[in-house]
Formats: structure tokens, sequence, C-alpha cells
């Protein structure tokens, strides 16, 4: 599921949810709804190599990944894992959850 909200200062974020309501993926801001509509609209083409996760640690030691388009332009980040399988299977949730709300034509 995928939540959009409007911050105090008038940007737009999104996080994207598991079933559990477990959050897998947090958005940066973005500028307006309708910008923010556009990059929810095009994760579809997640599988299509349109993206690149970008793998990071921690100054603790915790595992997190960065979701850049293809212009490198930062969409958003995950939440921290203790290790760097956690890490990898979230981003591979990312993307089954991507998929499955594109089946099912929320995005």
């Amino acid at each position: 599921m995928i939540k959009i909200n409007k911050d105090d200062n008038n940007t737009y974020n999104f996080s994207l949810n598991t079933s559990s309501g477990n959050a897998l993926f947090y958005s940066v801001g973005f500028s307006s709804e309708e910008e923010i509509k556009n990059v929810v609209s095009g994760l579809n083409m997640i599988d299509k190599q349109q993206y690149i996760f970008e793998r990071k640690t921690d100054h603790d030691g915790n595992f997190l990944f960065n979701l850049k388009d293809r212009k490198g332009q930062l969409i958003g980040n995950s939440q921290l894992y203790g290790s760097e399988a956690g890490m990898e299977n979230g981003i591979k949730n990312l993307k089954k959850s991507i998929a499955t709300l594109n089946k099912s034509k929320e995005l």
C-alpha cells in the first residue's frame, strides 16, 4: 500500500507499506502533488532496470538502501537493517510489493 502525505512545509512524500502495515520504503520530499504522483506511477518500471538501488552502511554498521531514478535523483530510502542479507531481502520485498501494486492497478 502506498500512502501519500503532505507535510507542514507543503511538500509531499510517500511511504510504501506491507499489507501488515510495516514500512518498506520512505520517499524524500517532493514539491508538488503532480510530481509525487508521477514518481509513484513510474515505480511500475522498477523491474525494467529504470531504477538504481544504492546499498549503504551507516556509522553504526546498519544496512540501508536508497532508490534513485536512472538520472541519479534520489527517490527515497529504506529502513535500517541489522544485516546485509536483511537489506537484500528488503529490496526483494520492495520489488515484490511494487509488482503486486502494479497488478492491482494501484500504481
